[in-house]
């Protein structure tokens, strides 16, 4: 159900863009949309991951570097039956994790200095069971594509509302279209913003199976949702685009699960996992069980 939906709202954000193209220049500006669609695609599909993981200053570890982390990570890819992604760490106070690669063969995660050094080792396994989720998903292609769209749309709004459109007979009328350019950035990003929101559930259930341990995965997010709202994430405030990709949402402000945000609130996913903890047979209030054993760690956490 979860990815109909999803291919239902990417169906609607191309079928956006290819109308702000007809409304700008007709059918040849509604083919250009379509080309312009085409080469942002490409380009993200092939650059997007560097970038963001350039843009967090993340240093990619080996075993030598991380032994405990990158053997979590091994584990649980073999677990999820995905190929060993790399393995990064961001230098950031605030607990945080992303995914990220535009396959599987070319995955990468990455985990904040605060999230290893704050959480204990069933947390973090659950955590980052949930970022293989979404590479096992194909959720980090799903995301670039989308932002990449809703970008282009905005770009191609704006491209036409400040040196106008030659379409006269588009069907809209003068003052339709100006509406369209103003109202088309603003559905991409609710589109946007609704396909994550249906992503980060199934990537939830996905990081509850693999890691086997559902509530250890809600008490982490209990934990990093609390701490994203106190620790501020200088690189993430910069780059807002980018919010969707964390676990939680990095910036601050977003506690509500209305249209305007990233996530789902933080209790209902805790809700959902509990639900699945009952399906899974866990004991209500426990998060013992699982491949560790309910291990659990010092307050600086198993790598602090």
């Amino acid at each position: 159900m979860n990815m109909m939906r999803t291919g239902l709202l990417l169906a609607a954000l191309t079928g956006l863009f290819l109308a702000v193209g007809y409304v700008i220049g007709g059918q040849g500006g509604m083919v250009l949309a379509f080309l312009f669609s085409i080469a942002t695609n490409l380009f993200a599909y092939w650059n997007a991951g560097k970038m963001v993981l350039r843009m967090y200053g993340a240093r990619e570890v080996d075993r030598a570097a991380a032994p405990e982390f990158h053997d979590l990570i091994a584990e649980l890819a073999q677990r999820a039956g995905l190929p060993m992604p790399k393995v990064y760490i961001i230098d950031n106070p605030q607990p945080n994790a992303f995914a990220t690669g535009r396959n599987l063969e070319n995955a990468a995660v990455a985990a904040t200095t605060g999230l290893l050094r704050s959480l204990s080792h069933d947390e973090i396994a659950g955590v980052m069971a949930h970022e293989l989720g979404h590479v096992r998903n194909r959720d980090t292609l799903i995301m670039t594509m989308t932002a990449t769209i809703a970008g282009a749309i905005s770009m191609l709004a704006n491209f036409g509302f400040f040196f106008g459109g030659r379409n006269r007979d588009n069907p809209l009328g003068p003052f339709g279209a100006i509406a369209m350019m103003i109202l088309a950035p603003l559905g991409a990003m609710l589109v946007q913003m609704a396909i994550s929101r249906t992503r980060e559930y199934s990537a939830d259930r996905a990081g509850a199976e693999i890691s086997g341990q559902p509530l250890s995965l809600a008490s982490a997010l209990e934990k990093i949702a609390g701490a994203a709202h106190r620790i501020e994430n200088p690189q993430a405030e910069a780059n807002p685009a980018t919010a969707h990709l964390f676990i939680i949402n990095p910036l601050s402000g977003q506690r509500m699960d209305n249209l305007f945000s990233t996530h789902p609130a933080t209790e209902n996913r805790i809700a959902a996992l509990t639900a699945i903890a009952h399906e899974m047979g866990a004991p209500a209030g426990s998060s013992a069980g699982g491949p560790w054993g309910g291990r659990e760690t010092a307050q600086r956490g198993p790598w602090g």
